[in-house]
């Protein structure tokens, strides 16, 4: 088991990135490439910039659309997103690992913020899935990645969690920290396929959408 972590945590890794990196490169210039068909399209070419930059600050900030229907999902929807963005990121053990494989670092989290950030991820994504599969309007839309994407999400933090601050033996905390590294590789290489990749599309569908 040691040496599949290490491949996981190595090779695996990488390649994964990779994959990540260059799909979401791909949708941003498909995305560049329909800005510009729209453009051309248009009648008037002249750009609505305020109407632009007021969707896209609407979209990044989202207060607005939490008051409308089910404020209560769209609130759990907006702090699971953001737990879901700033843990990965600045986690003290990843930026190490990044300091350590390529030499790079940032701030990180402190202890308590990046725990209790981990414990209300893990609670809020349990939340939409509760109100998603109960929900008579959400059941009805949603698909089957709908239900699988929250579940894959929570793999990493509830795992990472587990080896991070519960005392497990020695053979499970390989068990888990395997689990760990393979589920944030697999949403790594998922990630430019399915409809996470909105963190890229929707400012970019937005800008469509107002020159359109």
């Amino acid at each position: 088991m040691e040496a599949l972590l290490e491949f996981s945590k190595g090779p695996l890794f990488r390649l994964c990135f990779v994959i990540m990196i260059l799909g979401l490169i791909r949708i941003f210039f498909l995305d560049i490439w329909g800005i510009y068909k729209a453009y051309r399209k248009a009648g008037d070419k002249t750009m609505p910039w305020k109407l632009i930059l007021s969707r896209g600050l609407e979209w990044f900030f989202p207060v607005r659309r939490i008051g409308t229907n089910r404020p209560l999902y769209s609130i759990f929807s907006v702090l699971f997103h953001i737990g879901l963005l700033i843990v990965p990121f600045f986690l003290f053990a990843h930026v190490q690992l990044w300091k350590e494989s390529v030499g790079i670092s940032w701030p990180t989290l402190p202890y308590s913020w990046a725990y209790w950030l981990t414990i209300s991820t893990i609670v809020f994504a349990i939340a939409l899935l509760i109100g998603r599969t109960f929900n008579k309007s959400s059941s009805f839309l949603s698909r089957k990645q709908d239900y699988l994407w929250p579940i894959l999400l929570l793999i990493p933090f509830v795992t990472g969690f587990v080896c991070a601050h519960l005392n497990v033996s020695p053979t499970y905390y390989q068990f888990f920290i395997l689990m760990h590294v393979l589920s944030g590789n697999l949403i790594f290489v998922l990630i430019p396929f399915t409809k996470i990749a909105h963190c890229v599309l929707m400012p970019l569908s937005q800008f469509v959408c107002t020159i359109a």
